[in-house]
């Protein structure tokens, strides 16, 4: 069995009851059905824009409201489709699977409750990157956040999506400790000790008694997240580091076999990510500063953009975090083992406390430039992302990239990639850049992907997150057992959600009824 869609066909009698309902709760400035208002919250970055229309929008400031919204939706029988800031770019931004879904807006919940003396915030969805790296650094920034590649999004959204930071702390859903939650029958429910009347201790363990089920919210569509716990870095003593350029794209697997056992062991803690050169060359250019032939770049652009940016085919920044003797003898072992690799470029950094910070996503500090790549081609920009998981493998990572890459050649495609390093494991972040208004481009994008994620399953490859378009044929990846783990997630659905009220298709998990 493998999941499959199932049109929504909402009456529009019902629908109008639903939006009248919702205005009287909410009031008129807070509620959004004009042709306008729903364009809005549309998907900027498309690859079909007649996909994912929503209905229009509701903006609620509370659990309170939430419940109540959520017992509109139960009465009327109108899905409902959570964003915290709708910024997840690349992967759907604010739009739903399902066409028709009323966007449930909660970016303007903003709160936030910080416990100094261990390190944990207590955040609402509305509350992004820089408003919390703003409220930290008024607070004289005892500890340090971890933000993704662009900071404009939710620290809560972006942690349910398995988002990634550049800190030791860049596994951002594992950083979760205690969840509130509004559930599809609108009761309210605190996770982990949350459970517990009065506890201190919400942030601070992450199970509780019996069953632990902060990530069963992660990346699902089983209730609303209204609150989030989560851990910070407490401010380090020092940073040491170095930023390495790698001249040939067969540099890639010996770089991942040095920095692999140096990641298990901890002596790298945080999670580097070696990316491509045009990785860095799309936030400083644009393509048509250097030809104007179609199809994919031939490796003499490559060369003469290369050498005018001084960019490895491959770069990656490696970071120490911590007391500055651990750090100091760190570096003399990271430093000879890169130095084996003969990279092209090697520049050292350090910092101390009461130094200036570097403005970076090494130290925390919120950024939104990388999204220039979206300007690559020109036109109304855009991108779409492809992410299997891989082994920490240098031969793996090499044929993962030999295929994807001439994949990319195959339908004309320009590559922009990089390998993220988790514990144990890599994310092989693929960048499809996009002209919207190149329609025959646009129109090899849908047949690009499917062959990416049929290449990746072929060899056992998964992918970790993706865009709207592309939910149910991922889930579907997941075959083992004739789609056991799906069929769990939807007895889970039908469970806790039966009517569909909440997010329906998100992760390919589709109710019994929609």
């Amino acid at each position: 069995m493998k999941p499959v869609k199932r049109p929504q066909r909402v009456d529009p009698a019902r629908l109008g009851r639903a939006k009248a309902a919702f205005e009287q709760l909410l009031g008129r400035d807070r509620t959004f059905f004009g042709e306008q208002d729903i364009r809005s919250y549309a998907d900027k970055f498309a690859v079909d824009d007649r996909l994912h229309q929503p209905g229009g929008a509701i903006a609620a400031e509370t659990s309170e409201e939430i419940q109540a919204i959520v017992r509109i939706a139960n009465e009327h029988r109108v899905a409902l489709w959570p964003i915290s800031r709708g910024k997840n770019l690349g992967y759907g931004g604010s739009a739903p699977v399902l066409e028709g879904t009323i966007i449930l807006d909660l970016s303007r919940m903003k709160a936030i409750e910080y416990d100094e003396e261990n390190g944990t915030v207590l955040v609402e969805p509305g509350v992004s990157f820089y408003d919390l790296y703003d409220f930290l650094r008024q607070r004289g920034l005892k500890h340090w956040i971890s933000v993704p590649g662009n900071s404009w999004g939710s620290v809560l959204g972006n942690a349910l999506d398995r988002g990634m930071g550049y800190t030791p702390y860049g596994e951002h859903a594992s950083k979760i400790c205690g969840l509130e939650v509004v559930m599809a029958d609108s009761s309210l429910v605190r996770t982990g000790m949350g459970a517990v009347e009065g506890s201190p201790t919400w942030q601070l363990y992450r199970y509780g008694f019996g069953p632990a089920w902060d990530q069963m919210f992660v990346q699902s569509n089983f209730g609303i997240v209204t609150r989030m716990g989560l851990w910070l870095m407490p401010e380090p003593e020092s940073l040491m580091g170095m930023d390495l350029e790698f001249d040939r794209p067969e540099d890639l697997g010996p770089l991942i076999d040095a920095l692999a056992p140096l990641r298990r062991e901890g002596l790298l803690q945080q999670s580097p990510t070696i990316g491509n050169w045009l990785r860095a060359a799309a936030v400083l250019t644009t393509r048509d500063q250097w030809t104007d032939e179609k199809g994919y770049l031939p490796d003499t652009v490559i060369d003469a953009i290369r050498k005018k940016f001084n960019v490895g085919w491959w770069g990656v920044s490696l970071r120490l975090y911590g007391r500055e003797s651990v750090n100091r003898e760190a570096y003399r072992i990271l430093e000879a083992e890169m130095n084996k690799l003969k990279p092209m470029v090697m520049r050292p950094t350090t910092w101390r406390r009461g130094e200036p910070i570097e403005s970076s996503g090494w130290t925390g500090t919120p950024l939104t430039f990388p999204m220039q790549n979206a300007n690559w081609h020109g036109g109304r920009g855009g991108h779409v992302g492809f992410s299997p998981v891989l082994p920490q493998s240098g031969s793996a990572a090499m044929a993962q990239f030999k295929r994807t890459y001439e994949r990319y050649r195959e339908f004309g495609m320009d590559y922009q990639a990089s390998f993220a390093f988790g514990e144990r494991h890599l994310i092989n972040v693929n960048v499809v850049l996009l002209d919207k208004d190149d329609p025959e481009m646009m129109a090899r994008v849908d047949p690009f992907f499917r062959t990416l994620v049929a290449d990746a399953a072929a060899h056992g490859y998964g992918e970790y997150r993706t865009h709207l378009d592309y939910m149910d044929l991922v889930a579907s990846t997941y075959g083992f057992n004739d789609n056991a783990l799906w069929k769990l997630n939807q007895k889970v659905k039908n469970a806790l959600d039966p009517a569909g009220i909440i997010a329906p298709g998100k992760s390919g998990i589709w109710p019994a009824q929609t």
